[in-house]
């Protein structure tokens, strides 16, 4: 039967409660779904975060067609598969001949700028319908933005917080405080009870997909082996179940804490569900909020856990598309510096490089003070091209979509949009890494020592990067004390800094 609608379904748009097909009728309407190699080779995605998209269509699919949708699904290896959302949806309509295409907004802005394109190019008429997922829609927090000095999370968090309701009593924060972020930043020992996210094992659709990977994208980073992630809506639920049941408690606490061999400590490992679809942001919300009112879960915890979901993911949303497309060639600091090889290899002495970078290797996971303290953190001190910082995250971690993914790494992690996203940059000596984790201990460097052979290498590289960037930071508020603790030092003391850390930089 001809269809009425053609709705183009994407990847990360995996939700019976999609906009297009909430809107649509699987009497009259047709699903189409494609798996593209175009998209899969934008960057050097992890091996694993392939596996976990395209088995989550697959099975999206199958609960598609399980409730009476007819659902048109090309696969990455049938022959006639064209490698583009382009070829493939022109072949879809040329097969179908639907009266018109409809599509939820995409995520992504050059998806978005390619779906512009398919009216005149396909003679057919074209409907987009907004993601109501979001709670902050992108003319919203466009209106929110206008004429404000500073665009600041917290207080687009606050009217997030208004607007659901979430944690509220009539107009007051719960708890008479907005944030209890102060409160979240113990370091964790060893002796805490760890809790371990669920590992779904694989059933034959995904172990399929695993094959299609491991033989297609044999050339792409990471690991295969020990593939565990959730890539149906009721395997997501349970590992939600877990984490409110035995994490969220301790989430506050300990969310800032890093341990050698604990990838996970208390973090929910969610975000890859509810960025494509699996599960809704707003319930999961809920289900932290009652957690807490019934004493199972403490405010500290639900309070920073919800800030992370309804604060900074539609933050970071909204800055995107008001920024982009020029956003992702943002470049304040004009740091030039290639990406090392380690980055891909793991292969460093500096243990906390090495745990993050391996555990990112092995499960395409890291938690977001790794990414933003560890990872983010030396190449922000380095100097490395923000651009080429961004396609790394943007390929090895399984949660990783450009909406969310750029602005964390060029805005809040790199600074290279001068301040839009953050208040000042992210950057440390070996002394927070100390603090906050136990990788010291066992590296060949010392955090202790300032310069030297066993120095560690952020010591020297924090003011090193302080000193080459002043006339583009030097400004900065918050970084008045530093300036003023490097400016009152003793200039061969300053001298020695530098000079270790052009030696470090000369070796990478």
């Amino acid at each position: 039967m001809k269809p009425r609608n053609l709705l183009v379904i994407f990847g990360d748009q995996l939700s019976m409660d999609m906009a297009s097909l909430k809107a649509a009728d699987p009497a009259q309407d047709h699903v189409l779904m494609v798996e593209v190699a175009a998209e899969a080779e934008t960057v050097n995605h992890h091996k694993q975060k392939l596996v976990f998209f395209f088995a989550a269509m697959r099975h999206f699919r199958d609960e598609l067609r399980a409730a009476g949708w007819s659902v048109d699904y090309v696969t990455l290896d049938a022959p006639e598969n064209t490698g583009t959302f382009e070829g493939e949806i022109a072949r879809a309509v040329e097969r179908l001949s639907p009266d018109r295409l409809v599509f939820t907004a995409p995520s992504e802005w050059r998806v978005e700028r390619m779906v512009g394109t398919l009216e005149n190019a396909l003679d057919i008429p074209v409907k987009t319908l907004e993601d109501t997922r979001f709670l902050c829609g992108r003319n919203e927090f466009a209106a929110w933005a206008e004429g404000r000095r500073g665009l600041r999370m917290e207080y687009f968090y606050r009217e997030m917080r208004r607007k659901t309701g979430l944690l509220m009593n009539d107009d007051k924060p719960e708890g008479g405080r907005w944030n209890f972020d102060a409160e979240n930043r113990k370091p964790a020992g060893t002796d805490l009870f760890m809790p371990r996210p669920p590992r779904i094992k694989p059933d034959q659709t995904t172990a399929d997909v695993i094959t299609m990977v491991g033989e297609t994208f044999d050339t792409h980073c990471g690991k295969l082996k020990g593939f565990g992630y959730a890539v149906t809506r009721a395997d997501a639920e349970k590992c939600l179940d877990y984490f409110i049941s035995h994490a969220l408690p301790l989430f506050g606490d300990y969310q800032d804490a890093m341990l050698t061999g604990e990838p996970y400590l208390y973090h929910s490992v969610l975000s890859p569900y509810i960025n494509v679809g699996l599960l809704d942001p707003l319930d999961v919300c809920r289900r932290a909020e009652e957690a807490y009112k019934k004493g199972r879960a403490p405010l500290n915890a639900v309070e920073g856990f919800i800030r992370q979901i309804i604060g900074w993911r539609e933050y970071v949303r909204g800055i995107y598309w008001l920024k982009m497309p020029d956003y992702v060639d943002a470049n304040h600091l004009e740091a030039k510096r290639p990406l090392p090889d380690f980055y891909w290899t793991a292969e460093t002495e500096m243990a906390c490089l090495k745990a993050a970078i391996g555990q990112t290797m092995e499960l395409a996971y890291a938690h977001h003070i790794q990414r933003l303290m560890i990872t983010g953190n030396f190449a922000l001190l380095a100097g490395i091209n923000p651009k080429e910082v961004h396609e790394w995250y943007l390929g090895v971690y399984v949660d990783a979509l450009e909406w969310v993914e750029l602005p964390n790494t060029l805005g809040m992690s790199q600074f290279a949009d001068g301040g839009l996203l953050g208040s000042k940059p992210y950057a440390a000596s070996a002394n927070y890494i100390n603090k906050m984790s136990d990788y010291c201990s066992g590296c060949r460097f010392r955090a202790d020592r300032k310069v030297g052979e066993d120095a560690c290498p952020f010591n020297a590289l924090y003011w090193h990067f302080l000193d080459r960037n002043r006339d583009r930071i030097g400004s900065n508020a918050r970084l008045r004390n530093t300036y003023s603790t490097w400016d009152r030092m003793h200039a061969d003391t300053r001298a020695d800094y530098l000079a270790a850390a052009e030696r470090f930089l000369a070796s990478l």
